[in-house]
């Protein structure tokens, strides 16, 4: 029989407080309940890390980091539910035509910041959803097409659901810490 040796340092396990949606739902709890996972989960793989490790990147020539991943997913957050759905008159955060990748690029700021904002637009994000139906429509502004609430939900998960993929390997890199 042979001895598995485990190796000298073993990867640590993210884990927190987080509630699986519930297993019998109607659509409004059963998406905003996995929106929340998911806005939860990418907040686990930020945990326990100082500013400069949220803004390491990932590999070169790649500018991914965590820190970028917050602000895209901030600047999100505004542009789908505030400006195209609710409609609301606000600039876009982290983007503009001329430079449409300052959300990796620049990293300037206080990540403590970062995380407030991105708090901020979660919130009115939650606000926006709660007083809505999954029927009530936003108007996509680059093409002026109507979409729903549960278009957009769907989108939502999708967009953090990669991200928290990308977020996991940048995770690993940083610090060997793994988790779901």
């Amino acid at each position: 029989m042979t001895e598995h040796t485990a190796p000298a340092t073993v990867p640590a396990r993210l884990t927190g407080a987080r509630a699986d949606p519930a297993l019998v739902a109607d659509e409004h709890q059963a998406l905003t309940e996995s929106l929340e996972y998911y806005r939860r989960t990418f907040e686990l793989k930020c945990e326990g890390l100082t500013p400069s490790q949220l803004s390491e990147r990932s590999v070169p020539p790649s500018t991914l980091s965590l820190h970028g991943l917050l602000r895209h997913l901030t600047g999100v957050e505004r542009w789908w539910f505030r400006i195209q759905f609710a409609g609301e008159d606000l600039p876009n955060l982290y983007y503009s035509d001329d430079d449409p990748e300052q959300d990796f690029d620049s990293l300037d700021g206080d990540v403590g910041e970062a995380f407030s904002l991105w708090h901020a637009e979660c919130a009115r994000a939650r606000e926006i959803v709660a007083g809505a139906s999954m029927d009530q429509t936003g108007t996509r502004i680059s093409t002026g097409e109507p979409f729903t609430l549960r278009w957009l939900m769907l989108r939502m998960i999708g967009e953090y659901a990669r991200h928290i993929g990308q977020a996991d390997l940048v995770r690993e890199r940083i610090d060997g810490a793994t988790g779901e």
